[in-house]
């Protein structure tokens, strides 16, 4: 099941409740313990127990780490890219393929886009393979935000487009 992950940010959304009962529902759906959830999230197993047994709500840390493992669990994390969504002649200016950040290397990923709807399109097919990030042009920027949840950088027509590559890669660290 590839929604676990964001039925779990949406049921964080709405309440603890929800939250509590859309964790439960996305362990149940991955065949996932709390205990594997803990060691794939690299939080202790006392703090999950609390989460979903008890009325106590997670630090802003603490989702992030749990969403995280969750997606990673669904195969979305796996892609370790960023994606670059844009007309092919813009494409065509990649030079790199692929981003330090820290001491880790992020790939990019090209996906052509010639109209507007092929760009948001390109933008939720990319978060479905597991991208980290996604740079476009400011014209779908927006839209897009709306549309996935992934850190979103803008291609301007000042900077280059390796530029915004290394602005998406630093977003997805946060």
């Amino acid at each position: 099941m590839k929604d676990a992950s964001r039925k779990v940010i949406a049921g964080a959304m709405r309440s603890d409740e929800a939250f509590k009962v859309a964790l439960g529902e996305a362990l149940e759906e991955l065949g996932m313990s709390v205990q594997d959830l803990a060691k794939k999230a690299g939080v202790s197993p006392s703090t999950l127990y609390k989460i979903t047994n008890e009325n106590r709500s997670p630090s802003l840390g603490i989702l992030r780490k749990i969403v995280n493992a969750l997606r990673e669990a669904e195969g979305l994390r796996s892609g370790n890219f960023i994606a670059v969504v844009a007309a092919r002649h813009v494409l065509d200016e990649v030079e790199e393929r692929s981003v330090s950040i820290g001491d880790t290397s992020v790939r990019v990923r090209e996906y052509p886009a010639s109209t507007i709807e092929d760009a948001i399109v390109a933008a939720i097919r990319a978060e479905r393979d597991g991208a980290v990030a996604i740079v476009c042009a400011p014209i779908v920027s927006a839209t897009v935000e709306r549309v996935v949840d992934l850190p979103i950088a803008t291609i301007m027509p000042r900077d280059s487009v390796t530029e915004a590559i290394r602005l998406a890669a630093r977003k997805s660290e946060s």
